[in-house]
Protein backbone atom coordinates (compact mmCIF):
# COMPACT_ATOMS: atom_id res chain seq x y z
CA UNK A 1 0.00 0.00 0.00
CA UNK A 2 2.85 2.27 0.66
CA UNK A 3 4.61 1.64 -2.43
CA UNK A 4 1.02 2.39 -4.56
CA UNK A 5 1.02 5.93 -2.82
CA UNK A 6 4.60 6.60 -3.23
CA UNK A 7 4.97 5.72 -6.67
CA UNK A 8 1.91 4.49 -8.21
CA UNK A 9 -0.36 7.13 -6.88
CA UNK A 10 1.58 9.69 -8.15
CA UNK A 11 2.33 8.80 -11.75
CA UNK A 12 -1.45 8.03 -12.13
CA UNK A 13 -1.98 11.45 -11.18
CA UNK A 14 0.32 12.76 -14.16
CA UNK A 15 -1.55 10.46 -16.42
CA UNK A 16 -5.05 11.90 -15.37
CA UNK A 17 -3.60 15.07 -15.71
CA UNK A 18 -2.34 14.79 -19.09
CA UNK A 19 -4.26 12.69 -20.48
CA UNK A 20 -7.58 14.64 -19.79
CA UNK A 21 -5.66 18.14 -21.37
CA UNK A 22 -5.02 16.05 -24.14
CA UNK A 23 -8.22 14.65 -24.58
CA UNK A 24 -10.54 17.90 -23.19
CA UNK A 25 -10.85 19.38 -26.58
CA UNK A 26 -12.17 16.09 -28.10
CA UNK A 27 -14.09 14.96 -25.01
CA UNK A 28 -16.16 18.64 -25.16
CA UNK A 29 -17.38 18.17 -28.50
CA UNK A 30 -17.83 14.51 -28.64
CA UNK A 31 -19.83 15.29 -25.14
CA UNK A 32 -22.42 17.98 -26.83
CA UNK A 33 -22.58 16.79 -30.01
CA UNK A 34 -23.63 13.22 -28.23
CA UNK A 35 -26.15 14.99 -26.13
CA UNK A 36 -27.86 16.28 -29.26
CA UNK A 37 -27.40 12.98 -31.39
CA UNK A 38 -29.77 11.02 -28.43
CA UNK A 39 -32.55 12.92 -29.41
CA UNK A 40 -31.51 12.95 -33.44
CA UNK A 41 -34.45 12.15 -35.16
CA UNK A 42 -36.84 14.27 -33.44
CA UNK A 43 -34.32 17.55 -34.08
CA UNK A 44 -33.62 16.68 -37.35
CA UNK A 45 -37.80 16.65 -37.86
CA UNK A 46 -38.55 19.62 -36.23
CA UNK A 47 -35.69 21.70 -38.15
CA UNK A 48 -37.30 20.73 -41.08
CA UNK A 49 -40.35 19.73 -41.23
CA UNK A 50 -40.95 20.09 -44.74
CA UNK A 51 -38.91 17.42 -45.16
CA UNK A 52 -40.34 14.82 -43.06
CA UNK A 53 -44.37 15.87 -43.33
CA UNK A 54 -46.48 13.66 -45.68
CA UNK A 55 -49.35 15.64 -46.95
CA UNK A 56 -51.11 13.14 -49.10
CA UNK A 57 -53.62 10.47 -47.55
CA UNK A 58 -54.48 6.87 -48.19
CA UNK A 59 -52.61 3.67 -49.64
CA UNK A 60 -48.55 3.70 -49.72
CA UNK A 61 -46.74 3.04 -52.58
CA UNK A 62 -44.95 -0.35 -53.09
CA UNK A 63 -41.57 0.03 -52.48
CA UNK A 64 -40.43 -0.82 -56.08
CA UNK A 65 -42.78 2.10 -57.34
CA UNK A 66 -40.97 4.45 -54.80
CA UNK A 67 -37.76 2.76 -55.69
CA UNK A 68 -38.72 3.67 -59.98
CA UNK A 69 -39.80 7.25 -59.20
CA UNK A 70 -36.33 8.44 -57.45
CA UNK A 71 -34.09 6.61 -60.17
CA UNK A 72 -36.54 7.73 -62.84
CA UNK A 73 -35.97 11.31 -61.37
CA UNK A 74 -31.92 11.20 -61.69
CA UNK A 75 -30.70 8.10 -63.47
CA UNK A 76 -27.17 8.83 -62.28
CA UNK A 77 -28.30 7.60 -59.09
CA UNK A 78 -29.80 3.90 -57.36
CA UNK A 79 -31.70 3.76 -54.03
CA UNK A 80 -29.55 1.98 -51.35
CA UNK A 81 -31.53 2.41 -48.31
CA UNK A 82 -34.97 2.99 -47.96
CA UNK A 83 -37.80 2.43 -45.13
CA UNK A 84 -41.02 0.18 -45.79
CA UNK A 85 -43.71 1.13 -42.79
CA UNK A 86 -43.74 4.41 -41.66
CA UNK A 87 -46.24 6.36 -39.81
CA UNK A 88 -49.18 8.39 -41.67
CA UNK A 89 -47.70 12.09 -42.38
CA UNK A 90 -44.01 10.87 -42.23
CA UNK A 91 -42.03 11.25 -45.20
CA UNK A 92 -39.47 8.46 -46.51
CA UNK A 93 -35.98 8.97 -45.95
CA UNK A 94 -34.01 7.52 -48.37
CA UNK A 95 -30.38 6.91 -49.15
CA UNK A 96 -28.79 6.94 -52.19
CA UNK A 97 -25.48 5.93 -54.42
CA UNK A 98 -23.93 7.23 -57.33
CA UNK A 99 -24.45 4.97 -60.50
CA UNK A 100 -21.24 4.48 -62.62
CA UNK A 101 -20.79 7.00 -65.63
CA UNK A 102 -19.93 3.97 -68.56
CA UNK A 103 -18.67 7.06 -70.62
CA UNK A 104 -15.99 7.57 -68.32
CA UNK A 105 -15.87 4.30 -65.50
CA UNK A 106 -16.31 6.74 -62.92
CA UNK A 107 -19.06 7.73 -60.24
CA UNK A 108 -21.44 10.65 -61.43
CA UNK A 109 -20.72 13.68 -59.41
CA UNK A 110 -24.33 13.77 -57.31
CA UNK A 111 -24.81 16.45 -54.97
CA UNK A 112 -27.60 14.72 -52.93
CA UNK A 113 -27.35 11.34 -51.39
CA UNK A 114 -30.70 11.93 -49.43
CA UNK A 115 -34.31 12.33 -50.97
CA UNK A 116 -37.11 12.63 -48.75
CA UNK A 117 -40.74 11.15 -50.51
CA UNK A 118 -43.92 11.10 -50.12
CA UNK A 119 -45.17 7.64 -49.61
CA UNK A 120 -48.69 7.97 -50.61
CA UNK A 121 -48.16 9.96 -53.74
CA UNK A 122 -44.81 9.51 -54.73
CA UNK A 123 -43.69 13.04 -54.76
CA UNK A 124 -40.39 14.20 -53.95
CA UNK A 125 -40.51 16.46 -51.02
CA UNK A 126 -36.98 17.56 -50.76
CA UNK A 127 -33.19 16.23 -50.73
CA UNK A 128 -29.64 16.80 -49.16
CA UNK A 129 -26.20 15.61 -48.68
CA UNK A 130 -25.87 13.74 -45.91
CA UNK A 131 -23.05 14.58 -43.97
CA UNK A 132 -22.02 17.39 -45.99
CA UNK A 133 -20.29 20.76 -44.09
CA UNK A 134 -22.85 22.75 -43.95
CA UNK A 135 -24.89 24.50 -41.12
CA UNK A 136 -28.10 25.20 -42.60
CA UNK A 137 -31.23 23.43 -40.81
CA UNK A 138 -31.39 20.59 -43.76
CA UNK A 139 -27.97 19.99 -43.12
CA UNK A 140 -27.30 20.65 -39.43
CA UNK A 141 -27.96 17.24 -37.45
CA UNK A 142 -26.36 15.40 -40.32
CA UNK A 143 -23.34 17.81 -39.60
CA UNK A 144 -23.57 17.20 -36.03
CA UNK A 145 -23.93 13.58 -36.42
CA UNK A 146 -20.50 13.40 -38.58
CA UNK A 147 -18.88 15.71 -35.80
CA UNK A 148 -19.59 13.41 -33.54
CA UNK A 149 -18.46 10.39 -35.15
CA UNK A 150 -14.78 11.30 -37.21
CA UNK A 151 -15.18 15.48 -36.42
CA UNK A 152 -15.59 15.84 -40.35
CA UNK A 153 -11.55 14.47 -40.67
CA UNK A 154 -11.17 12.38 -43.84
CA UNK A 155 -12.94 9.08 -43.35
CA UNK A 156 -10.35 6.58 -42.15
CA UNK A 157 -8.13 9.84 -40.15
CA UNK A 158 -11.03 10.61 -38.73
CA UNK A 159 -12.42 7.13 -37.52
CA UNK A 160 -8.88 6.74 -36.01
CA UNK A 161 -8.84 9.80 -34.37
CA UNK A 162 -11.78 9.50 -32.38
CA UNK A 163 -11.29 5.86 -31.52
CA UNK A 164 -7.90 6.78 -30.32
CA UNK A 165 -9.87 9.36 -28.06
CA UNK A 166 -12.01 6.61 -27.01
CA UNK A 167 -9.57 4.17 -26.53
CA UNK A 168 -7.62 6.01 -24.26
CA UNK A 169 -10.73 8.00 -22.58
CA UNK A 170 -11.52 4.13 -21.40
CA UNK A 171 -8.12 3.67 -19.74
CA UNK A 172 -8.59 7.01 -18.15
CA UNK A 173 -11.80 6.50 -16.52
CA UNK A 174 -10.38 3.58 -14.73
CA UNK A 175 -7.38 5.79 -13.39
CA UNK A 176 -9.92 8.39 -12.36
CA UNK A 177 -11.18 5.62 -10.47
CA UNK A 178 -8.59 5.01 -8.65
CA UNK A 179 -7.55 8.57 -7.95
CA UNK A 180 -10.88 9.24 -5.93
CA UNK A 181 -9.74 5.99 -3.84
CA UNK A 182 -8.45 7.85 -0.17
CA UNK A 183 -4.99 7.25 0.77
CA UNK A 184 -4.20 4.59 3.03
CA UNK A 185 -6.40 1.63 3.78
CA UNK A 186 -9.85 1.90 1.41
CA UNK A 187 -12.57 2.31 3.37
CA UNK A 188 -16.55 3.23 2.37
CA UNK A 189 -16.38 6.25 5.22
CA UNK A 190 -13.22 8.31 3.99
CA UNK A 191 -14.35 7.36 0.34
CA UNK A 192 -17.68 8.87 0.88
CA UNK A 193 -16.76 12.59 0.72
CA UNK A 194 -15.31 12.10 -2.94
CA UNK A 195 -19.36 11.22 -4.05
CA UNK A 196 -20.97 15.06 -2.47
CA UNK A 197 -20.95 18.07 -3.67
CA UNK A 198 -20.30 20.93 -1.28
CA UNK A 199 -21.77 23.77 -2.78
CA UNK A 200 -21.29 26.56 0.41
CA UNK A 201 -17.58 25.96 0.65
CA UNK A 202 -16.77 28.31 -2.34
CA UNK A 203 -16.00 27.92 -6.06
CA UNK A 204 -12.63 26.64 -6.17
CA UNK A 205 -13.90 23.66 -3.86
CA UNK A 206 -17.37 23.45 -6.25
CA UNK A 207 -15.25 23.08 -9.09
CA UNK A 208 -12.98 20.40 -7.70
CA UNK A 209 -16.06 18.29 -6.40
CA UNK A 210 -18.15 18.94 -9.54
CA UNK A 211 -15.30 17.03 -11.55
CA UNK A 212 -14.81 14.12 -8.87
CA UNK A 213 -18.05 13.16 -7.81
CA UNK A 214 -19.24 14.23 -11.12
CA UNK A 215 -17.14 11.43 -12.89
CA UNK A 216 -17.76 9.02 -9.74
CA UNK A 217 -21.65 8.73 -10.37
CA UNK A 218 -21.85 8.04 -13.87
CA UNK A 219 -18.83 6.40 -13.90
CA UNK A 220 -19.71 3.02 -14.87
CA UNK A 221 -21.96 4.26 -17.93
CA UNK A 222 -18.77 6.85 -18.99
CA UNK A 223 -16.41 3.66 -18.92
CA UNK A 224 -19.18 1.86 -21.07
CA UNK A 225 -19.92 4.74 -23.27
CA UNK A 226 -16.32 4.65 -24.27
CA UNK A 227 -15.56 1.43 -24.88
CA UNK A 228 -18.54 1.21 -27.24
CA UNK A 229 -16.97 4.30 -29.18
CA UNK A 230 -13.75 2.00 -29.62
CA UNK A 231 -16.26 -0.72 -30.69
CA UNK A 232 -17.69 1.35 -33.60
CA UNK A 233 -14.40 3.04 -34.94
CA UNK A 234 -11.62 0.61 -34.24
CA UNK A 235 -13.45 -2.58 -34.32
CA UNK A 236 -11.00 -4.20 -36.13
CA UNK A 237 -7.93 -2.97 -35.07
CA UNK A 238 -8.99 -2.89 -31.02
CA UNK A 239 -12.55 -4.47 -30.10
CA UNK A 240 -12.79 -7.25 -31.68
CA UNK A 241 -9.41 -8.37 -31.10
CA UNK A 242 -9.76 -7.91 -27.46
CA UNK A 243 -13.37 -9.35 -26.86
CA UNK A 244 -12.44 -12.20 -28.89
CA UNK A 245 -9.49 -13.13 -26.79
CA UNK A 246 -12.43 -14.25 -24.11
CA UNK A 247 -15.38 -15.16 -26.60
CA UNK A 248 -15.33 -15.30 -30.12
CA UNK A 249 -17.67 -12.45 -32.27
CA UNK A 250 -19.21 -14.84 -34.93
CA UNK A 251 -18.38 -13.39 -38.16
CA UNK A 252 -21.30 -11.42 -40.59
CA UNK A 253 -21.57 -11.47 -44.57
CA UNK A 254 -19.88 -8.16 -44.74
CA UNK A 255 -16.77 -9.82 -42.90
CA UNK A 256 -16.79 -13.09 -44.98
CA UNK A 257 -17.77 -10.80 -48.84
CA UNK A 258 -14.52 -8.80 -50.13
CA UNK A 259 -16.15 -5.80 -50.68
CA UNK A 260 -15.80 -3.91 -54.13
CA UNK A 261 -14.77 -0.50 -54.95
CA UNK A 262 -17.86 2.22 -55.46
CA UNK A 263 -16.68 2.25 -59.20
CA UNK A 264 -17.14 -1.17 -59.64
CA UNK A 265 -20.74 -2.20 -57.77
CA UNK A 266 -22.17 -5.85 -57.69
CA UNK A 267 -25.52 -5.29 -60.21
CA UNK A 268 -28.63 -6.99 -59.15
CA UNK A 269 -32.07 -7.75 -61.12
CA UNK A 270 -34.06 -8.41 -58.67
CA UNK A 271 -36.79 -5.43 -57.50
CA UNK A 272 -36.91 -4.61 -53.68
CA UNK A 273 -40.63 -5.66 -54.18
CA UNK A 274 -39.35 -9.31 -55.11
CA UNK A 275 -36.56 -9.02 -52.20
CA UNK A 276 -39.43 -8.20 -49.51
CA UNK A 277 -41.96 -10.92 -50.73
CA UNK A 278 -38.85 -13.85 -49.80
CA UNK A 279 -37.79 -11.43 -47.08
CA UNK A 280 -41.47 -11.69 -45.37
CA UNK A 281 -41.46 -15.48 -45.71
CA UNK A 282 -38.34 -16.39 -44.02
CA UNK A 283 -39.39 -14.08 -41.05
CA UNK A 284 -42.19 -15.93 -41.14
CA UNK A 285 -40.63 -18.89 -40.85
CA UNK A 286 -38.44 -17.70 -37.87
CA UNK A 287 -41.16 -16.04 -36.10
CA UNK A 288 -40.12 -12.56 -36.21
CA UNK A 289 -42.39 -9.74 -36.26
CA UNK A 290 -44.63 -8.81 -39.36
CA UNK A 291 -43.64 -5.13 -39.61
CA UNK A 292 -40.64 -4.28 -42.66
CA UNK A 293 -38.69 -1.17 -41.30
CA UNK A 294 -36.31 -0.70 -43.94
CA UNK A 295 -34.72 -2.64 -46.82
CA UNK A 296 -31.17 -1.79 -48.47
CA UNK A 297 -29.10 -3.37 -51.13
CA UNK A 298 -25.27 -2.81 -50.64
CA UNK A 299 -24.07 -3.13 -54.06
CA UNK A 300 -20.02 -2.94 -52.96
CA UNK A 301 -21.28 -6.46 -51.48
CA UNK A 302 -24.03 -7.56 -53.17
CA UNK A 303 -26.06 -8.15 -50.54
CA UNK A 304 -29.82 -7.14 -49.48
CA UNK A 305 -31.01 -6.67 -45.93
CA UNK A 306 -34.51 -6.17 -44.92
CA UNK A 307 -34.76 -5.00 -41.07
CA UNK A 308 -38.11 -6.52 -39.02
CA UNK A 309 -39.87 -5.01 -36.33
CA UNK A 310 -39.61 -1.22 -34.51
CA UNK A 311 -36.31 0.39 -36.47
CA UNK A 312 -35.30 1.82 -33.26
CA UNK A 313 -36.96 0.17 -31.19
CA UNK A 314 -36.34 -0.50 -26.81
CA UNK A 315 -33.67 -3.19 -26.07
CA UNK A 316 -30.87 -4.40 -28.32
CA UNK A 317 -32.64 -3.76 -31.97
CA UNK A 318 -34.42 -5.30 -34.77
CA UNK A 319 -33.73 -8.76 -36.82
CA UNK A 320 -31.83 -8.25 -39.73
CA UNK A 321 -32.38 -10.60 -42.69
CA UNK A 322 -29.34 -10.64 -45.63
CA UNK A 323 -30.21 -12.22 -48.84
CA UNK A 324 -27.88 -12.78 -51.90
CA UNK A 325 -28.25 -9.92 -54.28
CA UNK A 326 -28.18 -12.48 -57.39
CA UNK A 327 -30.24 -15.30 -56.22
CA UNK A 328 -32.20 -13.66 -53.88
CA UNK A 329 -31.60 -16.66 -51.44
CA UNK A 330 -31.10 -15.78 -47.23
CA UNK A 331 -27.56 -16.02 -47.00
CA UNK A 332 -27.60 -14.90 -43.04
CA UNK A 333 -28.81 -12.91 -40.38
CA UNK A 334 -28.75 -10.70 -37.32
CA UNK A 335 -30.92 -11.89 -34.28
CA UNK A 336 -30.49 -9.43 -31.62
CA UNK A 337 -30.01 -11.46 -28.38
CA UNK A 338 -28.25 -14.53 -29.94
CA UNK A 339 -24.40 -16.08 -30.65
CA UNK A 340 -21.49 -16.19 -28.03
CA UNK A 341 -20.88 -14.16 -25.67
CA UNK A 342 -18.94 -11.97 -27.72
CA UNK A 343 -21.29 -11.36 -30.33
CA UNK A 344 -24.02 -10.63 -27.17
CA UNK A 345 -21.54 -8.06 -25.91
CA UNK A 346 -20.85 -6.94 -29.50
CA UNK A 347 -24.86 -6.27 -30.31
CA UNK A 348 -24.81 -4.78 -26.44
CA UNK A 349 -22.72 -1.59 -27.97
CA UNK A 350 -24.81 0.47 -29.91
CA UNK A 351 -28.20 0.18 -27.79
CA UNK A 352 -25.81 1.22 -24.82
CA UNK A 353 -24.13 4.51 -26.51
CA UNK A 354 -27.27 5.56 -27.77
CA UNK A 355 -29.50 4.92 -25.14
CA UNK A 356 -31.93 2.62 -27.37
CA UNK A 357 -31.68 -0.12 -24.86
CA UNK A 358 -33.48 1.55 -22.42
CA UNK A 359 -36.26 2.95 -24.36
CA UNK A 360 -36.43 6.89 -23.92
CA UNK A 361 -35.16 7.12 -20.59
CA UNK A 362 -32.00 5.66 -21.67
CA UNK A 363 -31.91 8.39 -24.24
CA UNK A 364 -32.51 10.83 -21.64
CA UNK A 365 -29.55 9.83 -19.66
CA UNK A 366 -27.01 9.20 -22.72
CA UNK A 367 -27.88 13.46 -23.31
CA UNK A 368 -27.16 14.33 -19.90
CA UNK A 369 -24.17 11.94 -19.48
CA UNK A 370 -22.99 13.77 -22.79
CA UNK A 371 -23.24 17.08 -20.96
CA UNK A 372 -21.37 15.60 -17.93
CA UNK A 373 -18.71 14.31 -19.99
CA UNK A 374 -18.17 18.13 -21.51
CA UNK A 375 -18.53 19.16 -17.47
CA UNK A 376 -15.95 17.12 -16.49
CA UNK A 377 -13.46 17.75 -19.04
CA UNK A 378 -13.85 21.90 -18.39
CA UNK A 379 -13.93 21.58 -14.54
CA UNK A 380 -10.48 19.41 -15.34
CA UNK A 381 -9.11 22.21 -17.09
CA UNK A 382 -10.11 24.78 -14.88
CA UNK A 383 -8.33 22.51 -11.99
CA UNK A 384 -5.31 22.18 -14.05
CA UNK A 385 -5.17 26.11 -14.49
CA UNK A 386 -5.71 27.32 -10.92
CA UNK A 387 -2.95 24.51 -9.78
CA UNK A 388 -0.90 25.90 -12.54
CA UNK A 389 -1.18 29.46 -11.73
CA UNK A 390 -0.48 28.98 -7.92
CA UNK A 391 2.47 26.70 -9.14
CA UNK A 392 3.81 30.09 -11.19
CA UNK A 393 3.19 32.30 -8.42
CA UNK A 394 4.56 30.18 -6.02
CA UNK A 395 7.70 30.00 -8.24
CA UNK A 396 8.00 33.73 -8.89
CA UNK A 397 7.62 34.73 -5.00
CA UNK A 398 10.35 32.01 -4.50
CA UNK A 399 12.67 33.86 -7.34
CA UNK A 400 12.12 37.26 -5.64
CA UNK A 401 12.81 35.88 -2.51
CA UNK A 402 16.20 34.71 -3.82
CA UNK A 403 16.89 37.87 -5.65
CA UNK A 404 16.13 39.82 -2.50
CA UNK A 405 18.52 37.58 -0.26
CA UNK A 406 20.86 38.23 -2.91
CA UNK A 407 20.59 41.36 -2.64
CA UNK A 408 21.04 41.65 1.28
CA UNK A 409 23.82 40.06 0.87
CA UNK A 410 25.61 41.79 -1.39
CA UNK A 411 24.75 44.80 0.47
CA UNK A 412 26.20 43.61 3.30
CA UNK A 413 29.88 42.87 1.48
Amino acid sequence: MRLATVIIRPLFVKFHRYVGLSLAFFLIIIGLTGSFIAFYHELDALLNPQLFHATARGEPLPPSVIVQRIEQADPRVRVRYMPVEVEPGHALETLLDPRVNPATDELYPVDYNQVFIDPVSGEILGKRYWGAFQLDGAHLMPFIYVLHQRLHLPLTWGTWLVGGVALIWALDCLVALYLTFPHGRLSLRKWGPAWMVKTNAGTRRLNYDLHRAGGLWPWVLLLLIAISGVSFNLHKEVFEPVISFFSPITPTVFDTRQMRAPTDPIPTKLSFNEVLATAKIEAEQRGWPEKVNGIFYAADFGVFGVGFGEEHGVGLGSPWLYLDGKSGRPIDAYVPGTGTAGDLFHQLQYPLHSGQVAGLPGRIIICITGIVTAMLSITGVIIWLKKHHATVKQARRREASIRGTVAVGAAQR
